[in-house]
């Protein structure tokens, strides 16, 4: 089910795009943190910083390492508000702003098993069927409407929603990635994980460098969502290195898992929309995963919520971390949904990273800082933000669940093997990582 949007704009222009946010968020970076050494059953490490919505913004430069470390909650929401408006004005005619600031598809609106007389009426009102994803097998269709030309998304879902008052509609958001890769700074140095290759593990997320060295002996399959091919990234690779990364003395948390993983973000400036989630979420559960990595944040949505549910009645764990916009933003979805399993990252020294998010619930903490991970350069890059404590988390219930665990039960024996303490839910995972510093 691969969308049929049309690609965006170079990447060098996106880079150009985002020079003037870059610059003025550097003006209070912090250094960054040491890099940091696994004990046996992590691999990689993460540092990096910023969940940063839309395209470009996945491979941040090194100088916004650190930004966030130095800062309270309401500066953390300011630089939120700062990188979302940055957003909205380099793409005015692709996005717009939601009523509660979040980043929008323009004049789009997307509807959850819309009746036939409902899209007829929406048809008559001048709204274009775009796309109509539909699986099968997780019960679920959902029918993307561009709105006619010059109607906001805002008046083009109240219009949807006066014509068919039964019918589910919501707006298609953007969602970013809870986590920057630093520039490489040298390979880290976990020693071997326990191997299970009975493991099938989603990743939905950009693109992954298949040809990086860690990935040698790796089982991927890829697949575009938002561009006809998966287009590797810095975010997406570092993330799928800490799954079924191997290199030396670096290993991932599962590296004789298959991985699946679906590239939401491609080339489009409306990569990371809320209904190429949908998409990939259907494809990752047919394809047979059991865990699906979701390292993105953004706000609740219909289509995307009623996508999870189906996803977990059919015993697949989801997980996704609580974002990096401080303790004063809201909620981050998919994270806060009933029943995702919801990831918060830890510093060296076990703390609550002070970028972290809340979600609506918490259920583990893992290594989200001083951490290296694949980088797409072929060598390893320090990384950090939730983003990278959540594949930790996905990783050892991708195990558990190999070993004959299922849903809940998986959930029950990670938190049995994991360590204690305030902030960290059902317990810190992989608490034996340590900072070189510390060894």
């Amino acid at each position: 089910m691969t969308s049929s949007r049309k690609p965006c704009r170079a990447d060098r222009r996106l880079q150009l795009r985002y020079v003037g946010l870059v610059a003025a968020l550097a003006a209070v970076a912090a250094s960054p943190a040491a890099a940091q050494l696994l004990r046996p059953g992590v691999g990689g490490g993460l540092e990096g910083v910023v969940n940063l919505p839309g395209p470009g913004l996945r491979d941040v430069p090194s100088a916004l390492t650190g930004v966030m470390a130095p800062l309270d909650p309401q500066h953390l929401l300011n630089a939120r508000r700062a990188r979302l408006d940055a957003v909205l004005r380099a793409y005015p005619h692709e996005l717009e702003r939601g009523p509660s600031g979040e980043v929008l598809v323009r004049g789009v609106v997307l509807a959850v098993d819309p009746t036939p007389d409902a899209l007829a009426r929406a048809q008559r009102e001048g709204f274009a069927v775009q796309a109509e994803p539909v699986d099968p097998d997780l019960d679920l269709r959902v029918v993307r409407l561009q709105a006619p030309e010059g109607m906001s998304a805002r008046a083009a879902l109240a219009r949807m929603r006066a014509l068919d008052p039964p019918g589910v509609y919501d707006f298609d958001p953007i969602y970013g990635s809870a986590g920057v890769v630093d520039p490489p700074r040298g390979a880290a140095a976990p020693s071997p994980a326990e191997r299970q290759a009975a493991a099938k593990i989603g990743l939905i997320d950009t693109g992954v460098d298949g040809s990086h060295p860690a990935f040698a002996r790796a089982r991927i399959e890829q697949k575009g969502f938002a561009s006809p091919e998966a287009i590797p990234a810095a975010h997406g690779t570092a993330t799928a290195s800490l799954i079924v990364g191997e290199a030396g003395r670096f290993e991932g948390v599962a590296p004789g898992a298959t991985l699946l993983v679906a590239d939401v973000y491609g080339r489009s400036i409306t990569g990371g929309a809320g209904d190429l989630l949908v998409q990939a979420l259907a494809w990752t559960a047919a394809r047979g995963a059991r865990v699906v990595n979701m390292s993105l944040v953004g706000p609740p949505n219909l289509a995307v919520g009623a996508a999870v549910r189906a996803v977990q009645a059919r015993g697949i764990l989801i997980v996704a971390p609580v974002g990096n916009d401080g303790p004063a933003a809201p909620p981050a979805y998919p994270a806060s949904y009933p029943g995702v399993v919801a990831v918060t990252g830890v510093d060296g020294l076990g703390r609550v990273l002070i970028e972290a998010g809340r979600a609506s619930h918490l259920d583990f903490a893992a290594p989200g800082a001083d951490l290296q991970a694949a980088s797409i350069s072929g060598g390893f890059a320090t990384v950090r933000g939730t983003s990278f404590a959540a594949p930790i988390v996905t990783g050892r219930l991708a195990l558990a669940e190999a070993a004959g665990a299922s849903g809940p039960a998986a959930i029950t024996a990670v938190a049995a093997t994991s360590r204690r303490g305030p902030g960290y839910g059902k317990g810190l995972v992989a608490a034996q990582v340590q900072t070189a510093s510390r060894r």
